[in-house]
């Protein structure tokens, strides 16, 4: 597609980088205090434009728009048992993409404070990101973005959580320099100007929601507006927009365990898209919506057969709270003292008859974790959010 088809390429300026730290002395001091050229993109406003798509393209997003509502209402009749875990998996699998995993296990076990895996932190931090982003949903704003970039990167001062960046961000090889980079994100005092267009056409309510979502995804993606954490903060907004759209009501449906089917085809796609074709960026995010919802459904109905097969194991007395805790943990494979008490709302003294009578039953296992006492832990609804995850890395649709 070229820029008579009704969407602009982005075009490119020079730009000179002088390194933050030069040497001094030396053979090539003069060649690098001049410094050397690179081009950065000079990214077009896309407010008040409508992509320009082919009948079939158009279609299957409206069909996988469709699908999306249609699960979304199917799990909101048990929203207090799958929101959660559902949530949980889109945010691990949008850090799977960039290859940073865990195990469900060490994911819910860094919500209780364990330590053992870096990634199992950041997974946590992506979740609560991602509930910001639903949370902020009902105003698509600058101020919210930049407040989902705060949440994500709250740890992490070194990337000034919330704020524009001010200094270059590129792909490619090198990490020192963007000269000769794969692409080189528009040159920083572009930004403010950018986001403000971009927000525009987040709240066009003309564009079919999910093509409006792809393309703003992939425009802010163009933009690259943080010196980190982007891709995890746009695919987050995209659970957002689904949200404000009214496509989604409920839930956070994995879009980016779609998107893990094919992550080269997602990468060519937002290539394409600065090169003015934003049809693969709309077939990219219709086909991970419909293998999104495959994979969603299986892991509720896998869900389901294992909190029924507990109502059928566990022998204690109707009255104990053993009972109460079954739908917490098919929400919340793992449980220390505090979590579970919490979760019903009684004393911690009064919580351990209830879990031990849950590991008699062979429904949960205990273990001391380093310095955090015991948690509990479902492996049965650990091992169907693994399997999940291990699905969505494949490019079945089953």
């Amino acid at each position: 597609m070229t820029e008579h088809q009704g969407w602009p390429p982005i075009r490119h300026e020079e730009q000179l980088w002088v390194p933050a730290t030069q040497t001094t002395w030396g053979v090539g001091t003069e060649r690098g205090a001049r410094g050397a050229a690179y081009r950065s993109a000079v990214v077009p406003a896309i407010a008040g434009r409508d992509p320009i798509l082919s009948s079939d393209i158009r279609r299957a997003a409206e069909d996988a728009e469709r699908e999306l509502a249609r699960f979304d209402a199917e799990v909101g009749q048990q929203i207090a048992s799958f929101a959660p875990v559902l949530l949980r998996s889109e945010a691990a699998s949008s850090l799977q993409i960039e290859n940073l995993t865990a195990s469900a296990r060490a994911i819910f076990s860094a919500e209780l404070g364990a330590k053992r895996s870096r990634n199992a932190e950041e997974i946590t931090a992506n979740t609560l990101a991602m509930r910001a982003a639903i949370d902020l949903a009902r105003d698509l704003t600058v101020a919210s973005i930049r407040e989902v970039h705060r949440v994500l990167m709250g740890d992490q001062p070194r990337h000034t959580p919330g704020e524009w960046r001010d200094q270059p961000v590129w792909i490619g090889a090198r990490s020192d320099s963007p000269v000769g980079a794969t692409y080189v994100a528009p040159h920083h005092p572009h930004i403010p100007h950018l986001m403000d267009d971009l927000v525009v056409f987040m709240n066009d309510s003309s564009l079919s929601p999910l093509t409006s979502v792809a393309v703003a995804h992939a425009q802010f993606e163009t933009i690259h507006p943080f010196s980190d954490g982007n891709g995890r903060t746009g695919r987050a907004l995209v659970q957002s927009m689904l949200r404000h759209r009214g496509v989604t009501r409920n839930v956070a449906v994995p879009v980016s365990a779609g998107l893990l089917a094919d992550v080269e085809g997602y990468h060519v796609a937002l290539t394409a898209y600065r090169a003015g074709d934003v049809e693969p960026i709309v077939r990219q995010f219709t086909d991970a919506s419909r293998r999104a919802v495959n994979n969603a459904r299986r892991l509720v109905a896998d869900i389901e057969q294992i909190r029924l097969s507990w109502d059928e194991r566990l022998k204690a007395r109707r009255n104990s709270n053993a009972w109460k805790l079954l739908d917490v943990l098919a929400r919340r494979p793992v449980l220390n003292s505090a979590a579970a008490a919490e979760e019903l709302g009684v004393k911690r003294p009064n919580i351990y008859p209830p879990l031990r009578a849950l590991v008699e039953a062979g429904i949960v296992k205990s273990k001391a974790e380093h310095q955090l006492g015991p948690f509990w832990r479902s492996d049965e609804v650990l091992a169907a959010i693994d399997a999940f995850a291990e699905r969505a890395g494949r490019r079945s649709a089953d």
